[in-house]
């Protein structure tokens, strides 16, 4: 019998524990005070605090989560998606204390996380990545150097970024030296490291991402794309799969490259790689790689019929990679809306509370991944996200008309939501017609406070 020790919370640890319980595999929560009743922690088999409310002493604290693990006998860890979940010294520390980390190899998180390391290596791979430099940029004068040559619009980006910290998008080769120094200092505080790298900015274009799993040996398959081009302030919102834009000629170019760089690097359980996908041209463009489970994982399983995370403990816990390319198969569409606690008619401010009314809309087609359950508390410690409504059918209208009832029917209530704002998304009629890009909700006045 394995057991599991979960660093994680919220929906995800909810989500593992499942797939764990299906295969018989034993499960360890671990807390903060908060947390002390969350559902995650009552559906483990054994729970531990792990430390107070803030997440730097909790869910971010490697040593007590090892110690957890060591005092329950877990043989692995699985760290969901946030957190420590791409913290190489975390993976590290794991092997270390012989403990299984569920996900790569610390050298290929290091390498992937790494914007600049990365890019480099998707070059190396014959991945397409867009034009701009090789490397590092590290003094003003190299930075108007590399904009000079490449021209404006331009965007610079930090090497260990993400949600948009440590971005600046430049139109003028005028302001380079004031948004790169601006990009950096942003860059240190957020992420502790300043190191900045330039591209071209793509001004419209789907972010299309490709899902991967591998056995870290060199063999790998993908499971097809998805369309996450709905974001606000680079955050997703709404994810969708299969990205039916995409051509099948052009499918079949993109998700040829992202498994040819995942056997390339032996990439070790599930990953995804990140795409520009310029609908007017055909080309694509590599972004990043997460080198971690994705919160949109939901829509590629219910179109491919593929339990991620139990390919993630198959590879983890028993050298067992069973999926075969030739095998995966795309059926039907899926789409997901994110609900956060947040207040859209007030710059989409956290909005923590005691839920008093809950009310999710079933039927055929239609999942939720929660942690949520009436008279609960959500805690204003961390993420926002409280819940993913998932549809799916046949086809991406039918699964959007199901979306639409669905989120309509739904209630929580006891603090503030993104539900209206989703909703109003998914009727506009240019969603609806696909016309989406990821300036979607800037173009169709989506972002103005909702009164």
């Amino acid at each position: 019998m394995k057991k599991i020790l979960i660093a994680n919370r919220g929906e995800i640890a909810v989500r593992i524990i499942r797939t764990c319980r299906k295969l018989g595999i034993k499960t360890v929560a671990v807390y903060s005070t908060t947390d002390k009743e969350a559902l995650h922690v009552s559906l483990a088999d054994e729970s531990v605090c792990i430390g107070p409310s803030q997440a730097a002493k909790s869910y971010l604290n490697m040593n007590q989560i090892i110690a957890a693990a060591e005092i329950t006998g877990a043989d692995a860890i699985h760290p969901g998606y946030g957190f420590l979940a791409e913290n190489a010294a975390f993976a590290s520390l794991c092997q270390q204390h012989d403990i299984i980390f569920i996900g790569p190899t610390p050298d290929t998180i290091t390498k992937m996380g790494d914007k600049a390391e990365a890019r480099k290596t998707m070059i190396a791979a014959g991945v397409p990545v867009i034009p701009g430099s090789k490397d590092v940029i590290p003094t003003v004068e190299d930075a108007v150097a590399m904009a000079e040559s490449i021209g404006v619009p331009l965007v610079i980006k930090a090497v260990a970024g993400g949600g948009g910290k440590g971005m600046r998008i430049v139109s003028d080769l005028d302001d380079v030296a004031a948004l790169y120094r601006s990009a950096r200092n942003e860059a240190a505080k957020a992420f502790g490291d300043d190191r900045v790298y330039i591209e071209k900015f793509i001004k419209t274009a789907r972010h299309i991402e490709v899902q991967v799993i591998g056995d870290g040996k060199g063999e790998a398959v993908h499971l097809y794309d998805r369309d996450c081009s709905i974001q606000r302030n680079n955050q997703k919102l709404i994810e969708e799969a299969p990205a039916v834009i995409v051509p099948q000629s052009v499918r079949d170019q993109m998700t040829g490259s992202a498994v040819a760089a995942a056997r390339d690097i032996h990439y070790k359980g599930a990953g995804t790689l990140e795409f520009l996908f310029v609908e007017e041209t055909g080309d694509y463009y590599f972004l990043e790689m997460n080198t971690r489970i994705q919160v949109e994982h939901t829509v590629t399983e219910l179109v491919t019929g593929i339990d991620i995370v139990e390919a993630q403990l198959d590879i983890a816990l028993f050298d067992n990679f069973k999926l075969k390319q030739e095998e995966i198969k795309i059926q039907g569409f899926a789409l997901e809306c994110r609900i956060n606690a947040e207040d859209p008619a007030h710059q989409f401010r956290p909005s923590p509370g005691k839920l008093d009314a809950l009310h999710l809309a079933g039927g055929p087609g239609v999942r939720h991944d929660t942690f949520l359950y009436e008279n609960c508390t959500v805690s204003p410690y961390y993420d926002s996200m409280i819940a993913k409504i998932i549809t799916y059918d046949s086809t991406r209208e039918r699964a959007i008309r199901r979306m639409q009832a669905v989120l309509a029917e739904t209630v929580i209530s006891g603090f503030k939501t993104n539900l209206d704002y989703q909703f109003r998304i998914i009727q506009h009629p240019n969603y609806i017609s696909n016309l989406v890009d990821i300036k979607f909700l800037e173009k169709n006045q989506l972002l103005e406070e909702i009164r």
